[in-house]
């Protein structure tokens, strides 16, 4: 059946009058009244019958009326974007994709953001083992975070913060007995943090530019054991500003800025259009964007 055929049943139905069902439809009462005529032939049943002045519903109309109400009121929910999403009924698993360091100051905001709305939503933390890769693409991870880098053309991206990258030592560590300037900074032994060993970044080129030159005698894979080592020699490290300061503290870790004139470092979030318009893989990035603080 038309749909519009059951737009037109449902106003008349609810107004028992083809005059006030055509102003609810925002068209003429002839066109009304060749609808209904067209409806009796396809039901079978006159519907709407004249009571003196008025019309009154037949009993066949009458067990049609809440019928084709919910039945449109379907219709409009299958059509319309995000209708009927409840967070609360959501049962689902997201998968994200990040740095171990913003694993660890996102994961526990952003869980509890979660479970408050949906307690029956878990989340997947992946590493960046599979960047680069066509892992948003195969759907293989629901959002990319992090600095995004290299994504197939079709990626949607959304910018959350930029954060400056500052040093970090242990609380005793000898460049905190004066102003720690770029001279000072580059004669200190440095940790490099990297998956694939590269030891060259930018903060080697911002020194070089100076004139100056690093040590870095250390390269890790990840952030904590980075951060691990610092606190148990005289190794300085990178970290976020402003990021995890109750844990630093409790390491005996100290920050300072770098004495250089650096980029602050651009988070983003990155995902595969199929997933744009889902409302629960909306709501889902709106959260992971709250936690990072975008």
């Amino acid at each position: 059946m038309d749909l519009n055929l059951l737009r037109v049943l449902d106003a008349l139905l609810q107004e028992n009058s083809v005059t006030r069902a055509a102003e609810r439809l925002g068209t003429s009462p002839a066109a009304t009244s060749r609808t209904l005529a067209r409806l009796r032939r396809v039901v079978g049943d006159p519907l709407l019958v004249r009571a003196g002045q008025g019309m009154v519903p037949t009993p066949r109309a009458l067990e049609l009326r809440e019928e084709v109400g919910a039945l449109l009121r379907g219709c409009d929910n299958v059509l319309r974007p995000g209708a009927g999403f409840e967070a609360v009924h959501l049962q689902r698993t997201f998968t994200v994709q990040t740095t171990e360091l913003l694993l660890v100051g996102v994961a526990g905001a952003l869980t509890d953001r979660i479970h408050r709305e949906a307690p029956l939503v878990d989340v997947v933390f992946l590493p960046e083992a599979v960047e680069g890769g066509p892992a948003l693409r195969q759907g293989w991870v629901d959002v990319e975070l992090g600095v995004l880098g290299d994504l197939d053309p079709e990626i949607q991206t959304r910018q959350l913060a930029q954060r400056p990258l500052v040093g970090i030592a242990r609380s005793g560590h000898p460049l905190f007995d004066g102003r720690i300037d770029a001279r000072r900074f580059a004669a200190a032994d440095h940790i490099g943090i990297s998956r694939l060993g590269k030891r060259y970044g930018p903060i080697d080129s911002a020194l070089a530019e100076r004139g100056l030159r690093r040590r870095t005698a250390v390269v890790v894979p990840s952030h904590t054991s980075a951060m691990m080592l610092a606190r148990t020699t005289d190794l300085v490290a990178l970290t976020l500003t402003d990021w995890l300061p109750d844990t630093t503290a409790a390491l005996g870790l100290r920050t300072f800025p770098i004495p250089l004139d650096l980029a602050p470092i651009p988070l983003g979030m990155a995902w595969h259009p199929r997933n744009a318009t889902d409302p629960a893989h909306h709501w889902f990035r709106d959260h992971v964007a709250a936690a990072v603080g975008g």
